[in-house]
């Protein structure tokens, strides 16, 4: 019998950053009569990547191998333990994430004015797999005597498990409203240089985006140089 038990801590920081020369220089037009939501949508996207959350991931992952025997005797099966016959390993896994919105496509598509009243609908927000390692001086094995230790493949198999949980947990961890956040605390203040008042600035996201879906939300790049 072959259990993976995969149990995870995970500790956030959220950073905002600015890329790409983004800067907060936004002039009013409440009082030259100029429209200059052009001018603020260049300012957004010379933002170009922001990245604005990062998770740590600690993740322990057990797996335990017990040889059975199991068979049939006048009709009544049995399923009996092996004396000496089972194996464990715990390996710790430590990874970062990396939430981040990608300005470089934004236009007046992402900007609707009505007024005094402004909304900008962000991008969405992608995670990115940063780092992926195992902490090899702490890995636990324990085999019985007439078993074998567990191969470089086996370990390496259990890995990759592990590091697919981490990915499929991403939906619920609350990176994607993070990034959000970190957008809006840099995008709100450059929207109020030009004359709007922060009750009446609104940053969100397209109606239709689903922050579980994790094809919309991995950048897939990351995840596939740590397969390697």
């Amino acid at each position: 019998m072959k259990r993976l038990y995969i149990s995870s801590v995970a500790s956030l920081l959220l950073l905002v950053f600015t890329f790409g020369g983004c800067r907060q220089e936004a002039r009013q037009d409440r009082y030259t009569g100029v429209d200059s939501i052009p001018l603020l949508i260049m300012q957004i996207q010379q933002c170009a990547r922001l990245y604005t959350t990062e998770y740590k991931i600690h993740k322990i992952v057990t797996y335990d191998d017990e040889l059975r025997l199991r068979g049939s005797i006048f009709d009544h099966d049995f399923d009996l333990p092996l004396p000496l016959g089972d194996r464990k390993v715990v390996i710790p896994m430590d990874a970062t994430l990396k939430g981040y919105i990608d300005f470089e496509g934004f236009s007046s598509k992402n900007v609707w004015r009505q007024g005094n009243h402004i909304t900008i609908v962000l991008p969405d927000p992608k995670v990115m797999l940063t780092s992926s390692k195992v902490d090899q001086k702490h890995i636990k094995e324990y085999v019985s005597l007439p078993r074998a230790h567990f191969s470089d493949k086996e370990l390496a198999s259990y890995e990759a498990e592990g590091r697919e949980a981490i990915i499929a947990a991403i939906p619920q961890m609350g990176i994607v409203e993070s990034a959000r956040e970190g957008a809006a605390i840099l995008l709100i203040p450059l929207i109020e240089q030009m004359g709007f008042k922060e009750e009446n600035i609104r940053v969100v996201f397209r109606e239709d985006f689903d922050p579980t879906n994790l094809k919309e939300l991995l950048d897939q790049n990351s995840i596939e140089r740590h397969e390697q």
